[in-house]
Protein backbone atom coordinates (compact mmCIF):
# COMPACT_ATOMS: atom_id res chain seq x y z
CA UNK A 1 0.00 0.00 0.00
CA UNK A 2 1.50 3.50 -1.15
CA UNK A 3 1.99 5.53 1.89
CA UNK A 4 -1.02 8.79 1.58
CA UNK A 5 0.83 12.21 0.65
CA UNK A 6 0.72 14.59 3.66
CA UNK A 7 -0.68 17.22 1.17
CA UNK A 8 -4.35 17.54 0.96
CA UNK A 9 -6.94 19.17 -0.68
CA UNK A 10 -10.45 20.65 0.34
CA UNK A 11 -13.26 21.39 -2.22
CA UNK A 12 -16.18 23.47 -1.04
CA UNK A 13 -19.27 24.14 -3.23
CA UNK A 14 -20.96 27.57 -2.20
CA UNK A 15 -24.38 28.25 -2.45
CA UNK A 16 -26.20 31.28 -1.96
CA UNK A 17 -25.69 34.86 -1.07
CA UNK A 18 -22.42 36.65 -0.71
CA UNK A 19 -22.43 36.48 2.84
CA UNK A 20 -21.50 32.26 2.13
CA UNK A 21 -19.17 33.27 -0.56
CA UNK A 22 -16.84 35.28 2.52
CA UNK A 23 -17.55 32.42 4.75
CA UNK A 24 -16.48 29.68 2.57
CA UNK A 25 -13.28 31.99 2.09
CA UNK A 26 -12.77 32.25 5.99
CA UNK A 27 -13.56 28.37 5.81
CA UNK A 28 -10.60 27.79 3.65
CA UNK A 29 -8.52 30.48 5.56
CA UNK A 30 -8.92 27.85 8.65
CA UNK A 31 -8.36 24.31 6.81
CA UNK A 32 -4.94 25.90 5.40
CA UNK A 33 -2.56 25.58 8.68
CA UNK A 34 -4.18 21.68 8.61
CA UNK A 35 -2.21 21.31 5.10
CA UNK A 36 -5.76 21.94 3.17
CA UNK A 37 -5.01 23.69 -0.10
CA UNK A 38 -8.20 24.30 -1.93
CA UNK A 39 -9.26 22.25 -5.56
CA UNK A 40 -12.15 23.05 -7.95
CA UNK A 41 -12.59 19.42 -8.65
CA UNK A 42 -14.43 17.14 -6.05
CA UNK A 43 -12.71 14.35 -7.44
CA UNK A 44 -9.45 14.99 -6.27
CA UNK A 45 -10.33 16.21 -2.74
CA UNK A 46 -9.82 14.81 0.73
CA UNK A 47 -12.38 17.21 2.49
CA UNK A 48 -15.68 17.93 0.75
CA UNK A 49 -17.58 21.27 2.10
CA UNK A 50 -20.98 22.26 0.99
CA UNK A 51 -21.93 25.68 2.35
CA UNK A 52 -25.78 25.66 2.22
CA UNK A 53 -28.38 28.25 1.76
CA UNK A 54 -31.81 27.82 2.56
CA UNK A 55 -33.55 30.72 1.12
CA UNK A 56 -34.35 29.91 -2.25
CA UNK A 57 -36.91 27.25 -3.65
CA UNK A 58 -35.67 23.58 -2.58
CA UNK A 59 -32.75 24.57 -1.38
CA UNK A 60 -32.46 21.54 1.02
CA UNK A 61 -33.21 19.01 -1.46
CA UNK A 62 -30.65 20.49 -3.99
CA UNK A 63 -28.06 19.86 -1.06
CA UNK A 64 -29.10 15.99 -0.79
CA UNK A 65 -29.26 15.62 -4.88
CA UNK A 66 -25.37 17.03 -4.65
CA UNK A 67 -24.32 14.68 -2.12
CA UNK A 68 -26.15 11.62 -3.93
CA UNK A 69 -23.40 12.97 -6.82
CA UNK A 70 -20.53 13.36 -4.16
CA UNK A 71 -20.98 10.56 -1.76
CA UNK A 72 -19.72 7.43 -4.49
CA UNK A 73 -16.61 9.77 -4.54
CA UNK A 74 -15.81 8.22 -1.32
CA UNK A 75 -15.56 4.39 -2.52
CA UNK A 76 -13.53 5.63 -5.31
CA UNK A 77 -10.95 7.76 -3.25
CA UNK A 78 -11.09 4.23 -1.11
CA UNK A 79 -9.55 2.19 -4.14
CA UNK A 80 -6.69 4.59 -4.21
CA UNK A 81 -5.93 4.67 -0.48
CA UNK A 82 -7.30 7.91 0.44
CA UNK A 83 -9.84 8.79 2.77
CA UNK A 84 -12.60 11.63 1.85
CA UNK A 85 -14.78 13.27 4.58
CA UNK A 86 -18.42 15.61 3.89
CA UNK A 87 -19.20 18.42 5.85
CA UNK A 88 -22.40 20.09 5.15
CA UNK A 89 -22.40 23.78 6.48
CA UNK A 90 -24.43 26.91 6.51
CA UNK A 91 -27.74 27.48 6.67
CA UNK A 92 -29.33 24.08 5.42
CA UNK A 93 -26.96 22.37 8.18
CA UNK A 94 -28.61 24.71 10.79
CA UNK A 95 -31.98 24.15 9.46
CA UNK A 96 -31.73 20.37 9.30
CA UNK A 97 -29.33 19.32 11.32
CA UNK A 98 -29.84 16.16 12.58
CA UNK A 99 -31.97 15.23 9.59
CA UNK A 100 -29.10 15.26 7.28
CA UNK A 101 -27.19 12.88 9.27
CA UNK A 102 -30.54 10.25 9.01
CA UNK A 103 -30.63 10.97 5.30
CA UNK A 104 -27.13 10.74 4.06
CA UNK A 105 -25.13 9.21 7.25
CA UNK A 106 -22.33 9.19 5.12
CA UNK A 107 -21.78 12.98 6.47
CA UNK A 108 -19.20 13.67 9.11
CA UNK A 109 -20.21 16.70 9.86
CA UNK A 110 -22.95 19.20 10.17
CA UNK A 111 -21.70 22.63 11.22
CA UNK A 112 -24.21 25.86 11.05
CA UNK A 113 -23.05 29.46 9.85
CA UNK A 114 -22.19 30.25 13.68
CA UNK A 115 -19.75 27.13 14.23
CA UNK A 116 -17.85 27.09 11.47
CA UNK A 117 -15.13 28.20 13.32
CA UNK A 118 -14.50 25.02 15.00
CA UNK A 119 -14.46 22.81 11.61
CA UNK A 120 -10.79 22.63 12.24
CA UNK A 121 -11.42 21.16 15.82
CA UNK A 122 -14.17 18.71 14.69
CA UNK A 123 -11.81 17.38 12.00
CA UNK A 124 -9.07 16.95 14.07
CA UNK A 125 -11.39 14.84 16.46
CA UNK A 126 -12.78 13.07 13.64
CA UNK A 127 -9.38 12.19 12.66
CA UNK A 128 -8.50 11.18 15.93
CA UNK A 129 -11.42 8.92 16.57
CA UNK A 130 -11.19 7.60 13.61
CA UNK A 131 -15.07 7.78 12.85
CA UNK A 132 -17.12 10.32 14.92
CA UNK A 133 -20.14 12.07 13.29
CA UNK A 134 -20.54 15.62 14.92
CA UNK A 135 -23.78 17.55 14.48
CA UNK A 136 -22.43 21.30 15.62
CA UNK A 137 -25.41 23.87 15.30
CA UNK A 138 -25.46 26.02 18.26
CA UNK A 139 -25.49 29.55 18.13
CA UNK A 140 -22.60 30.13 21.06
CA UNK A 141 -21.82 32.85 23.17
CA UNK A 142 -18.46 33.54 21.75
CA UNK A 143 -18.39 35.03 18.82
CA UNK A 144 -17.02 33.46 15.69
CA UNK A 145 -15.18 36.22 14.52
CA UNK A 146 -13.05 35.93 17.74
CA UNK A 147 -12.08 32.67 16.85
CA UNK A 148 -11.57 33.12 13.25
CA UNK A 149 -7.44 33.50 11.85
CA UNK A 150 -6.22 36.55 10.19
CA UNK A 151 -7.27 36.88 6.68
CA UNK A 152 -4.99 35.15 4.26
CA UNK A 153 -5.21 36.09 0.89
CA UNK A 154 -7.62 38.45 -1.19
CA UNK A 155 -8.08 39.58 -4.66
CA UNK A 156 -8.59 43.23 -5.66
CA UNK A 157 -12.03 43.13 -4.30
CA UNK A 158 -12.77 41.45 -0.88
CA UNK A 159 -15.60 40.97 1.07
CA UNK A 160 -15.81 41.78 4.65
CA UNK A 161 -18.32 40.51 6.84
CA UNK A 162 -19.50 43.26 9.76
CA UNK A 163 -22.46 42.33 10.75
CA UNK A 164 -24.84 38.89 11.20
CA UNK A 165 -28.06 37.80 12.23
CA UNK A 166 -31.80 39.60 11.61
CA UNK A 167 -34.31 40.53 14.38
CA UNK A 168 -36.53 41.34 11.47
CA UNK A 169 -38.69 38.18 11.56
CA UNK A 170 -40.03 39.21 8.05
CA UNK A 171 -42.93 35.96 7.93
CA UNK A 172 -41.26 34.30 4.77
CA UNK A 173 -37.67 34.53 5.59
CA UNK A 174 -35.08 31.25 7.57
CA UNK A 175 -32.14 33.71 8.18
CA UNK A 176 -33.45 34.42 12.26
CA UNK A 177 -33.39 30.82 12.81
CA UNK A 178 -30.68 30.09 10.96
CA UNK A 179 -28.04 33.00 11.54
CA UNK A 180 -29.60 34.10 14.76
CA UNK A 181 -30.02 37.63 16.30
CA UNK A 182 -28.30 40.59 15.26
CA UNK A 183 -24.78 40.95 15.82
CA UNK A 184 -22.50 43.50 14.60
CA UNK A 185 -18.59 43.93 14.90
CA UNK A 186 -16.52 46.33 17.02
CA UNK A 187 -15.45 48.87 14.66
CA UNK A 188 -12.11 48.68 15.62
CA UNK A 189 -12.06 44.80 14.49
CA UNK A 190 -13.64 45.66 10.75
CA UNK A 191 -11.08 48.44 10.36
CA UNK A 192 -8.26 45.85 11.04
CA UNK A 193 -9.29 43.48 8.78
CA UNK A 194 -9.89 45.73 6.14
CA UNK A 195 -6.25 47.06 6.36
CA UNK A 196 -5.18 43.20 6.34
CA UNK A 197 -7.06 43.21 3.32
CA UNK A 198 -5.11 46.32 1.84
CA UNK A 199 -2.02 44.57 2.38
CA UNK A 200 -2.91 41.78 0.40
CA UNK A 201 -4.10 43.85 -2.69
CA UNK A 202 -7.58 45.03 -1.99
CA UNK A 203 -8.63 47.78 -3.31
CA UNK A 204 -12.51 47.51 -2.95
CA UNK A 205 -14.27 46.55 -0.03
CA UNK A 206 -18.21 45.17 0.02
CA UNK A 207 -19.15 45.29 3.74
CA UNK A 208 -21.50 42.18 3.87
CA UNK A 209 -24.49 41.52 6.39
CA UNK A 210 -27.56 39.94 6.51
CA UNK A 211 -28.76 43.51 7.42
CA UNK A 212 -26.09 45.60 6.99
CA UNK A 213 -27.56 48.72 7.51
CA UNK A 214 -28.88 47.92 10.87
CA UNK A 215 -24.75 47.55 11.71
CA UNK A 216 -24.36 49.19 14.86
CA UNK A 217 -20.72 48.17 16.28
CA UNK A 218 -18.96 49.67 19.04
CA UNK A 219 -16.10 51.72 18.73
CA UNK A 220 -12.52 51.80 21.35
CA UNK A 221 -14.43 54.30 23.47
CA UNK A 222 -17.41 51.97 23.55
CA UNK A 223 -19.94 54.77 22.18
CA UNK A 224 -21.94 52.72 18.98
CA UNK A 225 -21.58 53.47 15.00
CA UNK A 226 -23.77 53.45 12.42
CA UNK A 227 -23.20 51.60 9.20
CA UNK A 228 -22.41 55.47 7.55
CA UNK A 229 -20.13 55.99 10.73
CA UNK A 230 -18.37 52.79 9.62
CA UNK A 231 -18.15 53.70 6.27
CA UNK A 232 -16.80 56.97 7.42
CA UNK A 233 -13.58 55.48 9.11
CA UNK A 234 -12.90 52.85 6.07
CA UNK A 235 -12.96 55.75 3.68
CA UNK A 236 -9.84 57.21 5.46
CA UNK A 237 -8.03 54.19 5.10
CA UNK A 238 -5.34 54.37 2.44
CA UNK A 239 -5.53 52.21 -0.56
CA UNK A 240 -9.23 51.76 -0.21
CA UNK A 241 -10.32 53.21 -3.83
CA UNK A 242 -14.13 51.64 -3.40
CA UNK A 243 -17.01 50.38 -0.84
CA UNK A 244 -20.06 48.75 -1.33
CA UNK A 245 -22.50 47.35 1.02
CA UNK A 246 -25.29 44.48 1.13
CA UNK A 247 -28.27 43.87 1.78
CA UNK A 248 -29.98 46.25 3.42
CA UNK A 249 -33.44 46.84 4.68
CA UNK A 250 -35.70 49.60 3.30
CA UNK A 251 -36.28 50.34 6.64
CA UNK A 252 -33.00 50.88 7.68
CA UNK A 253 -31.52 53.53 5.21
CA UNK A 254 -31.11 56.25 7.59
CA UNK A 255 -30.65 60.38 6.99
CA UNK A 256 -27.31 59.52 7.90
CA UNK A 257 -26.47 56.67 5.54
CA UNK A 258 -28.52 58.46 2.88
CA UNK A 259 -26.05 61.76 3.09
CA UNK A 260 -22.79 59.35 3.10
CA UNK A 261 -24.10 58.51 -0.52
CA UNK A 262 -23.36 62.21 -1.32
CA UNK A 263 -20.50 62.49 1.34
CA UNK A 264 -17.90 59.53 0.12
CA UNK A 265 -16.34 59.46 -2.89
CA UNK A 266 -15.27 55.96 -2.07
CA UNK A 267 -19.23 54.53 -2.12
CA UNK A 268 -19.79 53.48 -4.75
CA UNK A 269 -23.29 54.16 -6.86
CA UNK A 270 -25.02 50.88 -6.74
CA UNK A 271 -27.03 49.97 -4.39
CA UNK A 272 -29.32 46.53 -3.55
CA UNK A 273 -32.56 47.16 -1.59
CA UNK A 274 -34.70 44.66 -1.51
CA UNK A 275 -38.17 46.15 -1.99
CA UNK A 276 -39.95 42.67 -2.17
CA UNK A 277 -43.40 44.04 -3.41
CA UNK A 278 -45.46 47.03 -4.14
CA UNK A 279 -47.90 46.31 -1.96
CA UNK A 280 -48.97 47.39 1.01
CA UNK A 281 -50.81 44.89 2.26
CA UNK A 282 -48.82 42.46 0.90
CA UNK A 283 -45.69 44.05 2.83
CA UNK A 284 -47.22 43.97 5.88
CA UNK A 285 -48.39 40.52 5.99
CA UNK A 286 -44.38 40.27 5.08
CA UNK A 287 -43.76 42.03 8.08
CA UNK A 288 -41.25 44.27 5.83
CA UNK A 289 -41.86 47.35 8.14
CA UNK A 290 -41.72 49.46 5.04
CA UNK A 291 -44.60 50.53 2.58
CA UNK A 292 -44.55 51.33 -0.95
CA UNK A 293 -44.39 55.08 -0.12
CA UNK A 294 -41.60 54.94 2.00
CA UNK A 295 -39.39 52.69 -0.17
CA UNK A 296 -40.46 55.70 -2.52
CA UNK A 297 -39.57 58.23 -0.52
CA UNK A 298 -35.83 56.86 0.48
CA UNK A 299 -34.93 56.15 -3.72
CA UNK A 300 -35.96 59.85 -4.29
CA UNK A 301 -33.73 61.36 -1.23
CA UNK A 302 -31.29 58.77 -2.74
CA UNK A 303 -31.02 60.31 -6.25
CA UNK A 304 -30.94 63.96 -5.04
CA UNK A 305 -27.70 63.31 -2.97
CA UNK A 306 -26.07 60.77 -5.78
CA UNK A 307 -27.73 61.20 -9.15
CA UNK A 308 -25.84 58.25 -10.82
CA UNK A 309 -27.50 55.89 -8.51
CA UNK A 310 -27.97 52.42 -9.51
CA UNK A 311 -30.81 50.19 -7.85
CA UNK A 312 -30.81 46.72 -7.72
CA UNK A 313 -33.60 45.13 -5.69
CA UNK A 314 -35.60 41.85 -4.57
CA UNK A 315 -39.17 40.70 -5.56
CA UNK A 316 -41.62 38.03 -4.33
CA UNK A 317 -44.67 37.23 -6.24
CA UNK A 318 -47.64 34.61 -5.54
CA UNK A 319 -47.20 35.85 -1.64
CA UNK A 320 -50.01 34.12 0.35
CA UNK A 321 -53.07 36.31 -0.45
CA UNK A 322 -51.03 38.25 -2.78
CA UNK A 323 -54.29 39.59 -5.68
CA UNK A 324 -53.84 40.56 -9.46
CA UNK A 325 -54.23 44.29 -7.30
CA UNK A 326 -51.39 43.46 -5.12
CA UNK A 327 -49.58 42.09 -8.05
CA UNK A 328 -50.31 45.28 -10.20
CA UNK A 329 -49.03 47.32 -7.68
CA UNK A 330 -45.82 45.88 -7.56
CA UNK A 331 -45.63 46.47 -11.36
CA UNK A 332 -46.45 50.19 -10.92
CA UNK A 333 -43.49 50.03 -8.53
CA UNK A 334 -40.88 49.01 -10.74
CA UNK A 335 -41.86 51.04 -13.87
CA UNK A 336 -41.54 54.15 -11.87
CA UNK A 337 -38.51 53.52 -9.77
CA UNK A 338 -36.44 51.96 -12.92
CA UNK A 339 -33.91 49.21 -11.65
CA UNK A 340 -30.73 47.98 -13.07
CA UNK A 341 -30.58 44.84 -11.88
CA UNK A 342 -32.72 42.44 -10.05
CA UNK A 343 -33.37 38.65 -8.34
CA UNK A 344 -37.07 37.87 -8.44
CA UNK A 345 -38.53 34.44 -7.34
CA UNK A 346 -41.97 32.47 -6.42
CA UNK A 347 -42.73 32.40 -3.37
CA UNK A 348 -42.05 29.06 -1.45
CA UNK A 349 -43.37 28.02 1.91
CA UNK A 350 -40.18 27.62 3.80
CA UNK A 351 -41.19 25.40 7.42
CA UNK A 352 -40.88 26.87 10.59
CA UNK A 353 -42.08 30.63 8.89
CA UNK A 354 -45.33 32.30 9.85
CA UNK A 355 -46.05 32.86 6.51
CA UNK A 356 -45.86 29.12 5.71
CA UNK A 357 -49.24 28.66 7.24
CA UNK A 358 -50.71 32.03 5.98
CA UNK A 359 -54.40 31.57 4.12
CA UNK A 360 -55.18 31.58 0.73
CA UNK A 361 -51.95 30.31 -0.66
CA UNK A 362 -51.46 31.77 -4.55
CA UNK A 363 -51.97 29.11 -7.25
CA UNK A 364 -48.48 27.62 -8.79
CA UNK A 365 -49.62 28.70 -12.48
CA UNK A 366 -50.80 32.25 -11.34
CA UNK A 367 -47.23 32.46 -9.74
CA UNK A 368 -45.21 31.15 -12.53
CA UNK A 369 -47.40 34.38 -15.25
CA UNK A 370 -46.91 36.57 -12.67
CA UNK A 371 -43.41 35.52 -12.77
CA UNK A 372 -42.80 35.61 -16.09
CA UNK A 373 -44.60 39.27 -16.20
CA UNK A 374 -41.93 41.38 -13.64
CA UNK A 375 -39.19 39.21 -15.31
CA UNK A 376 -39.77 40.88 -18.33
CA UNK A 377 -40.25 44.04 -17.11
CA UNK A 378 -37.31 44.07 -14.97
CA UNK A 379 -35.15 42.61 -17.45
CA UNK A 380 -35.76 45.20 -19.98
CA UNK A 381 -34.62 47.72 -17.31
CA UNK A 382 -31.59 46.50 -17.16
CA UNK A 383 -31.16 46.04 -20.96
CA UNK A 384 -31.81 49.66 -21.01
CA UNK A 385 -29.16 50.60 -18.57
CA UNK A 386 -26.78 48.89 -20.07
CA UNK A 387 -27.20 50.62 -23.16
CA UNK A 388 -26.99 53.93 -21.59
CA UNK A 389 -23.02 53.35 -21.10
CA UNK A 390 -22.89 52.63 -24.89
CA UNK A 391 -19.99 54.39 -25.93
CA UNK A 392 -18.70 56.00 -22.50
CA UNK A 393 -15.77 55.41 -20.69
CA UNK A 394 -16.30 53.99 -17.15
CA UNK A 395 -13.36 53.27 -14.43
CA UNK A 396 -13.40 49.64 -14.65
CA UNK A 397 -11.39 47.43 -11.74
CA UNK A 398 -9.95 44.34 -13.32
CA UNK A 399 -10.48 41.43 -10.98
CA UNK A 400 -9.68 38.38 -13.04
CA UNK A 401 -8.66 36.49 -16.25
CA UNK A 402 -11.66 36.51 -18.68
CA UNK A 403 -13.17 33.06 -20.16
CA UNK A 404 -11.18 33.94 -23.34
CA UNK A 405 -7.10 33.88 -24.08
CA UNK A 406 -5.90 37.67 -23.51
CA UNK A 407 -9.58 38.80 -21.86
CA UNK A 408 -9.74 40.51 -18.11
CA UNK A 409 -12.82 40.87 -16.94
CA UNK A 410 -13.87 44.04 -13.94
CA UNK A 411 -16.62 46.07 -12.31
CA UNK A 412 -17.84 49.68 -13.07
CA UNK A 413 -18.67 51.33 -10.08
CA UNK A 414 -22.24 50.24 -11.28
CA UNK A 415 -21.63 46.93 -11.10
CA UNK A 416 -21.95 46.18 -14.27
CA UNK A 417 -19.30 42.57 -15.42
CA UNK A 418 -16.98 44.76 -17.67
CA UNK A 419 -14.98 42.29 -20.53
CA UNK A 420 -11.76 43.62 -21.84
CA UNK A 421 -8.68 42.30 -23.99
CA UNK A 422 -5.91 43.60 -21.79
CA UNK A 423 -2.45 42.46 -20.65
CA UNK A 424 -2.48 40.45 -17.13
CA UNK A 425 -0.48 43.51 -15.92
CA UNK A 426 -3.29 45.35 -15.85
CA UNK A 427 -5.22 42.98 -12.90
CA UNK A 428 -5.76 45.02 -9.56
CA UNK A 429 -6.41 48.31 -11.16
CA UNK A 430 -8.45 50.82 -11.91
CA UNK A 431 -8.58 51.67 -15.86
CA UNK A 432 -10.90 54.00 -18.26
CA UNK A 433 -12.54 51.53 -20.28
CA UNK A 434 -14.41 52.77 -23.46
CA UNK A 435 -17.70 50.71 -23.63
CA UNK A 436 -18.30 49.18 -27.22
CA UNK A 437 -21.46 47.07 -26.39
CA UNK A 438 -23.87 46.43 -24.21
CA UNK A 439 -25.51 43.37 -23.37
CA UNK A 440 -28.64 42.47 -20.44
CA UNK A 441 -25.42 41.03 -18.35
CA UNK A 442 -22.56 43.05 -19.04
CA UNK A 443 -20.75 45.51 -20.90
CA UNK A 444 -17.94 44.93 -23.50
CA UNK A 445 -15.21 47.46 -24.11
CA UNK A 446 -11.49 48.51 -24.77
CA UNK A 447 -9.35 50.23 -22.61
CA UNK A 448 -9.13 53.96 -23.16
CA UNK A 449 -5.54 54.27 -23.19
CA UNK A 450 -5.58 51.58 -26.70
CA UNK A 451 -8.43 54.21 -28.02
CA UNK A 452 -5.70 56.87 -28.14
CA UNK A 453 -2.85 55.18 -29.33
CA UNK A 454 -4.85 53.99 -32.23
CA UNK A 455 -5.98 57.55 -33.32
CA UNK A 456 -2.78 58.94 -32.06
Amino acid sequence: MTEPSTARRVYIRTYGCQMNVYDSERMAEMLAPLGYTRTEAPEAADLIVLNTCHIREKAAEKVYSDLGRLVPLRATARRASRRVRFVVAGCVAQAEGAEIRRRRPEVDIVVGPQTYHRLPELLARADRAGKAPAICTDFPAVRKFDELPARSGSGPAAFLSVQEGCDRFCTFCVVPYTRGAEYSRPVEDVVREAETLVDQGASELCLLGQNVNAYHGLDAGGREVSLAGLLRRLAEIDGIARLRYTTSHPANMTDELIRAHGDLEPLMPYLHLPVQSGSDRVLRAMNRAHTAASFRATVRALREVRPDLALSSDFIVGFPGETEHDFEATLRLVEETSFAAAYSFRYSRRPGTPAAVLPHQVAEPDKARRLSILQALLADQQHSFNRGFENATVPVLFERRGRLAGQLTGRSPWMHAVHVDADESFLGTIQPVVVTRAGPHGLAGVLAIDCENATG
